[in-house]
């Protein structure tokens, strides 16, 4: 049993069952933390149609806006689908590369122990550069349970 756990969530059915399992694993009473990481685009200029050019910052502070809702309503999804009683649960948005995110995230906590998906909602991206969760389970400094 695990008195903290950090689940990274992000709405794939990979991450609810990951949820589910945590709470299992974790102690009564005992904390998760549900992580939720927006990665920034690569090019904001060509995510809203336009040519690569600087946009301006209040198209930029849009997204910003629709990417913190987005995590929240994951959030949400995640904390509806798992039997959370008798768990202390603090949600996390987080910014920036999912693995490096997650790995920094659970440092910073210290927490004993990550559950993960197996894959997320990026399979074909992830089958391609390499998954999150393998690049999180080669440098996290705590245990990481990865989940089918």
């Amino acid at each position: 049993m695990y008195q903290s756990i950090l689940v990274p969530v992000d709405g794939s059915t990979h991450a609810e069952k990951a949820l589910k399992v945590a709470a299992q694993l974790a102690s009564r009473p005992g904390k998760l933390y549900l992580i939720n990481v927006q990665q920034p685009p690569d090019d904001i200029g060509l995510l809203v149609g336009g040519s690569g050019m600087p946009v301006s910052d209040e198209v930029i502070q849009k997204l910003v806006e629709e990417r913190e809702e987005e995590a929240r309503r994951v959030l949400d999804k995640a904390r509806a689908a798992a039997a959370l009683e008798g768990l202390e649960v603090e949600e996390v948005i987080a910014k920036g590369r999912p693995a490096e995110a997650i790995v920094a995230e659970a440092q910073a906590l210290k927490v004993e122990a990550i559950v993960m998906g197996s894959r997320g909602m990026s399979d074909l991206k992830g089958m391609v550069i390499g998954s999150v969760s393998h690049r999180v389970g080669h440098t996290a400094h705590c245990t990481v349970i990865t989940v089918n």
